[in-house]
């Protein structure tokens, strides 16, 4: 069942009608998905390796998420057919997973199928020992075998022969495979010095595979890469030449194309061309909150519209479609709508003339979206930026497709809210309403930040992964509390409200002692008391969300300049040394970490806003302040009575009874401005030198 409903309608939780296993249970709608299946699933967990062990049977172990396009076809395929099902409860403890509750259990195992078979993906099939150690894996498997896939059903018998008859074999590869896996998890920290070259080679290399043309990187497919479109624009501000290009054409290529929804806002998951054009149709939050402050972010650094437009429109989407009734997000709509893939999103000129029924609106509509009779997908148009329309005349035509659209099947919304992606959108709604004085966004951040802290933490302030359906559940991983307390920072100073650097600092300093690993440097993606797993791994890649040893990283940078605490960056320092030989060889799979490479290596800047928040003159000043794109510097806003427990706040007040502008270097301030001009121009200067070299911290 698609739409991870009960049979006869009932509530997701607790089906008691017709045949459901053990998913039925649970909360998340990918497992839910899979509660009416044939198969014998059990969720993760220690019934299911009691049984293995008990039997000594291998589980199979099936990984992926409620959007996935080939999980849904793998279910239809394999696990709604009674023959197939019938061999795997025969065969194996069968486990079901969803990837996004589990980031540690996907981490791990698909370690083990990369290393088995040269890729990933999902959905994804392990087969394990019963004290879990993988021995043999894949991602999709056919029902019958078709280009040079194996068929599902050989591949379990081959499977659970090979166990019966050549168990030392198994064994063997197990144990290889479960150490070089352990290998992997603990990189090295490295005494290289950390310096601005490795930023000038990282560009270099993200040039090399630029396509300048369409923008982004690589050939087809092509993914949003925000880590990257963020460094960019970091390092264009320190006056590289190359960075500014690479960043604008991709965001004007991704913007123009159909995987940009240009009814309805928002991004799809990935491009299968080179052009941007036609997309994967799912949409996830993660993606959909980075991009957003991408393009806020360029908006900021060039002054071009259509930047704030699609910024808008995007963080639009997600209040629109994505918001739960408790505040929080969802996590992702699904690809397919009523089993096809993209259904919602195409039309055809019939469609648009019968919804337009003015025959001058729909031929607008036709030219503006590249629609036509022969369209670009499965007979039907992706709606693209065809042709530079005005858009105040396009605005009412598009608000009656959107309409129109909003009245066809919908694809199915997994509604469960993860901790971390909502930290990353805390981040995106808090950033964009200080800048674009939208108090709906502030509203909208505020109301995330009180639900994670409230319904999806513990009475001991510890962070939930996952909640739905009225429970919370999981305990928080390492992303978790880094994007959660990154969107704190960011709501801290779009407010002033020092209650959010509050729980921000509070959630730093319990991921140090959680995740942290003070002998060698950098943070495990799971916490010390957690779950004993066959390896715990330290993730410094972007995947394609920035790591959660990244942004932590960021977190800590910013509260040591916002409270004058060295230790915090040394902290931040250990990451960059044990990502060192990444940030040298493979920049583009840590552009989160060069940016805080690049955040570290600046000379340390803090502006203060001095002023009560509702006075014009303050407010004055803080447009001033927030109209700059300027991510190395740390920003504040203060009462104006000079009193606070925040060092970089301390002393600074009114000026002549007047609200100030303080820009300081290192806690060393120039004299402060009552005047937005003069701030401006204040800004405006580079900071100078170091007075210390904050590259020798932590060595």
């Amino acid at each position: 069942m698609r739409d991870g409903s009960c049979p006869g309608g009932l509530p997701q939780r607790g089906c008691d009608t017709g045949r459901v296993n053990r998913l039925a249970h649970e909360t998340s709608p990918y497992l839910l998905q899979h509660a009416e299946n044939p198969v014998d699933w059990y969720p993760w967990g220690e019934e299911a390796l009691a049984r293995a062990r008990a039997g000594d049977r291998p589980i199979l172990l099936s990984i992926g998420y409620s959007s996935c396009h080939w999980c849904h076809v793998m279910e239809h395929e394999s696990f709604e057919d009674e023959e197939t099902a019938a061999l795997m409860n025969r065969l194996f403890v069968n486990v079901k997973v969803d990837r996004e509750e589990r980031p540690d259990l996907d981490a791990i195992y698909m370690d083990a199928v990369v290393a088995l078979t040269g890729h990933g993906g999902w959905p994804m099939t392990v087969f394990l020992t019963p004290d879990q150690q993988p021995f043999y894996g894949g991602t999709y498997f056919p029902p019958v075998s078709r280009q040079g896939m194996p068929a599902f059903r050989d591949v379990l018998e081959a499977v659970a022969r090979a166990y019966v008859e050549r168990r030392a074999d198994v064994v063997e590869q197990a144990g290889r495979l479960t150490d070089a896996i352990r290998a992997s998890t603990r990189p090295q920290p490295s005494p290289d010095p950390l310096t601005s070259g490795i930023l000038t080679e990282a560009v270099l290399s993200l040039r090399e595979h630029f396509d300048p043309e369409w923008g982004g990187f690589g050939n087809a497919p092509k993914f949003p890469p925000a880590p990257a479109l963020e460094l960019l624009l970091r390092l264009h501000q320190d006056g590289n030449p190359l960075a500014l290009d690479m960043a604008t054409t991709t965001l004007d290529r991704m913007a123009d194309g159909g995987m940009y929804d240009q009814l309805g806002g928002g991004f799809h998951r990935y491009s299968v061309d080179r052009v941007w054009l036609v997309p994967h149709f799912e949409k996830m939050l993660y993606d959909n909150a980075l991009l957003a402050r991408a393009y806020l972010h360029a908006w900021l650094v060039t002054g071009t519209p259509r930047y704030r437009q699609v910024a808008e429109e995007t963080l639009d989407y997600l209040l629109r479609v994505m918001r739960l009734p408790e505040g929080v997000l969802g996590s992702a709509e699904d690809a397919d709508t009523d089993g096809h893939e993209g259904l919602t999103y195409v039309w055809t000129p019939d469609e648009v003339g019968a919804v337009l029924d003015d025959p001058a609106d729909a031929a607008l509509a036709l030219e503006a979206y590249g629609i036509t009779e022969r369209g670009n997908f499965e007979g039907a148009s992706i709606p693209f930026r065809a042709a530079d329309v005005d858009p105040a005349a396009l605005a009412p035509v598009r608000a009656r497709l959107l309409a129109a659209r909003d009245r066809r099947p919908q694809p199915f919304r997994d509604d469960k809210a993860l901790a971390g992606w909502n930290g990353l959108a805390l981040a995106a709604l808090a950033d964009a309403g200080a800048r674009l004085e939208r108090p709906d966004y502030l509203e909208a951040a505020k109301a995330i930040a009180g639900f994670l802290l409230g319904p999806m933490s513990t009475p001991e302030g510890r962070l939930f992964r996952t909640y739905r359906a009225g429970e919370a559940r999981i305990p928080g991983y390492l992303d978790d509390y880094a994007y959660v307390a990154n969107g704190l920072l960011e709501l801290y100073e779009a407010t002033g409200e020092e209650r959010w650097l509050d729980e921000a600092e509070r959630l730093a300093r319990l991921a140090l002692d959680l995740f942290g690993d003070p002998e060698h440097g950098g943070f495990y993606l799971t916490p010390a008391d957690g779950e004993q797993l066959v390896a715990r791994k330290l993730e410094l890649t972007d995947q394609p969300i920035p790591s959660g040893n990244g942004v932590l990283a960021t977190v800590l940078i910013r509260l040591a300049r916002l409270l004058g605490d060295d230790a915090l960056e040394r902290r931040a320092v250990d990451v960059l040394r044990v990502a060192h030989s990444l940030l040298v060889r493979a920049p583009s799979a840590v552009c989160h970490l060069l940016g805080v490479l690049h955040q570290h290596l600046a000379p340390p800047r803090e502006v203060v806003v001095a002023g009560p928040v509702d006075d014009p003159a303050t407010q004055a000043l803080r447009r001033v302040v927030l109209a700059r794109f300027d991510p190395n510097a740390v920003v504040a806003f203060a009462p104006g009575d000079g009193v606070s427990r925040v060092a970089l706040l301390d002393g600074k007040g009114l000026v002549g009874g007047r609200p100030a502008g303080y820009v300081c270097q290192n806690f060393a301030c120039l004299a402060p401005e009552t005047e937005p001009d003069a701030l401006a121009a204040t800004l405006a200067q580079r900071p100078g030198p170091r007075s210390i070299d904050l590259g020798s911290i932590g060595r």
